[in-house]
């Protein structure tokens, strides 16, 4: 991925830019080749003939370096996307390292997800427009292009210490073309841009080396105009190949807040945090039942799910989908989660949010009228609504933490208490397997969930507890496949979809969260290690991963996998200096008591480590 913090694109090992939405990540696509064919619009900039290529980002950057290795030379691709210009663009330049590497470009605008091909102008020697309805893009290159089969096609050669630009512009057609900006005053201003972005974390040594990329995921995701930050770039990746459950993750999911809130937190980018609570508060402002699961960048409450039918689908995963209408599902765990943020916001030292206290009461009266009402869960099921017990226990933690909150009345918190021992008791009555002790996943059956992980978490009881070992005891015996773990089990009929995903990142973390909090730090390490190992050459996760056939499934890249590895590898920090600051004590300790002894057992000692 390469972004702008207003779009991104996502960029293949071949070099093609398959996917590219403007001018925002939710706005329709003008490369669409990643869930159709090269027909459906791409941007493709490869070596002439055979070829080996390595690839990175530069430094702690979301620029993107491709190293290409020819028989007769060696190349350097850079792609990124300015932050700072006024229309979104994407900068390729090319440049020559040995010897000399002929190169090949292949430009395929296809607006509306893959399907209006545009009229396609030179304007003059190195500027190109392609224009349809109301978009407009612009070409900048001093290679020369020419039409082949509805395609922009040219030929070039770079030798060492030459280089060659391309500077793709979108704007609206009906303005005047887009100024021209200069390719390597911009990556000079990129670079800068993101080290000083960067240089506000706090985290240093190896884990820092551990987040940086996935903090810089974050970042990328996020939409600078109003602070909303998408669940992914792109819409409609299978969880399974070939399968049905294909979505659009191109918006901004409530229930990401508190994960993404204390990612940024911890790491020192308070001014992110902030941004993201501003954001939060500002579009749930309104009547507590109107709250949605997830809105637009912009606080959209539109989100129509519709399928298009003119797209064949990554590996024929079919349908394609844009729109979620998840949007408008019942999904009590966001309100947890809402209160959850707001405590955690407070802790970090943000600014009070405006009209903090007055919506918690609007929320809370509204949860207490209808917590006993079923819904559709954290997994946006298209089944039956169901008495979900992760969904309870977040209503649990929304009357919890207004308890505790500061600026609440004693009558207040003695209400809101006795609401959540209420509550509390339900689900220890009602959501317990009498025969293993293990929470289920909801009311009435045997299921279980992987969203249960989150229990200790939010502290609804402590990690020793007997019904909570007993929940990651069955969690590992029963959806745990291959070291990773699976959401929950989709053969069940529960979600209304057909069976098959791949395992859930996100809860992979979770479950190493758990080891941290049982003190099982080799099992936390294990698998924390494994997980690491998984991301893509770039540091990059999807959100699914299929542990059989090794390879990543869902939308890429997920803010969801990445905030989980953040707050997990920080939790595995603080867990490694508190074990350290441990064993120092200890270690004064014995010391002190060595001191205590006798001389003469002082005497006998040295004596028997040979007088030293």
């Amino acid at each position: 991925m390469i972004g702008d913090c207003r779009t991104a694109a996502i960029v293949g090992r071949d070099g093609s830019i398959d996917w590219l939405c403007v001018p925002r990540f939710d706005s329709s696509a003008c490369f669409a080749a990643l869930l159709g064919t090269h027909d459906n619009g791409r941007w493709l900039i490869e070596a002439v003939g055979k070829s080996r290529s390595t690839r990175a980002y530069v430094g702690e950057s979301l620029m993107l370096e491709t190293i290409i290795t020819t028989a007769t030379g060696k190349a350097r691709v850079t792609d990124f996307m300015p932050p700072k210009t006024l229309d979104s663009s994407i900068v390729r330049i090319v440049e020559g390292l040995e010897g000399r590497v002929d190169m090949r470009t292949e430009i395929a605008i296809r607006f509306d997800y893959g399907l209006s091909i545009p009229w396609v102008t030179r304007n003059d020697r190195r500027t190109w427009t392609a224009v349809s309805g109301p978009n407009l893009l612009t070409i900048r290159t001093p290679v020369p292009l020419r039409g082949e089969n509805m395609h922009s096609v040219g030929e070039f050669r770079v030798r060492k210490d030459e280089a060659v630009s391309f500077v793709l512009t979108y704007s609206e057609s009906f303005k005047p073309i887009p100024l021209s900006i200069d390719a390597f005053i911009a990556q000079d201003e990129t670079a800068i841009f993101w080290r000083n972005w960067a240089a506000q974390c706090r985290v240093g040594g190896k884990w820092r080396r551990t987040i940086m990329p996935s903090l810089l995921a974050l970042k990328g995701l996020s939409y600078a105009p109003s602070g909303g930050i998408v669940a992914a770039a792109t819409c409609s990746l299978p969880e399974q190949i070939g399968g049905t459950r294909n979505w659009d993750y191109r918006y901004c999911w409530l229930r990401d807040a508190t994960f993404t809130l204390l990612a940024f937190l911890n790491a020192g980018f308070t001014e992110e945090a902030n941004v993201w609570q501003t954001w939060l508060l500002r579009v749930i402002a309104g009547a507590p039942e109107q709250l949605q699961t997830m809105y637009g960048v912009l606080g959209d409450r539109r989100l129509d799910e519709v399928e298009l039918a003119h797209l064949i689908g990554y590996e024929g995963s079919r349908p394609v989908r844009v729109g979620n209408a998840a949007a408008t599902q019942l999904q009590f765990d966001i309100y947890g989660e809402l209160a959850d943020v707001v405590a955690q916001a407070a802790k970090g030292g943000l600014p009070p949010a405006p009209r903090r206290r007055e919506l918690r009461g609007l929320i809370l009266r509204h949860l207490e009228k209808n917590w006993i009402l079923p819904d559709e869960g954290i997994w946006e099921i298209r089944g039956q609504p169901q008495h979900f017990v992760h969904s309870k226990v977040m209503i649990w933690v929304a009357f919890d933490r207004a308890s505790r909150a500061p600026g609440t009345t004693a009558q207040e918190r003695a209400h809101w208490r006795s609401v959540a021992r209420r509550i509390h008791r339900d689900i220890c009555k009602k959501g317990v397997d009498p025969k293993r002790h293990n929470f289920v996943q909801h009311y009435g059956s045997e299921e279980l969930d992987a969203a249960l992980l989150l229990l200790p978490l939010v502290g609804f009881l402590p990690p020793a507890d007997r019904r909570i070992t007993a929940t990651v005891r069955e969690i590992e015996k029963r959806l745990v496949r291959k070291g990773l773990v699976r959401r929950y089990e989709t053969g069940t009929g529960v979600d209304g979809l057909p069976p098959g995903e791949g395992a859930f990142l996100a809860c992979s973390f979770w479950l190493v969260d758990n080891y941290i909090l049982m003190r099982r730090r080799k099992d936390a390490l294990r698998l924390f290690n494994r997980l690491t190992r998984l991301a893509n050459d770039v540091g990059l996760y999807a959100e699914e991963y299929d542990p059989v056939a090794k390879r990543m499934l869902g939308n890429f890249p997920q803010a969801f996998s990445h905030v989980a590895l953040i707050n997990t590898a920080l939790n595995l920090m603080i867990d490694g200096q508190e074990r350290r600051g441990q064993r120092k004590k200890a270690g004064r300790r014995t010391a002190r008591k060595l001191q205590d002894k006798s001389g003469k057992k002082k005497t006998a000692e040295r004596k028997s480590h040979g007088g030293r």
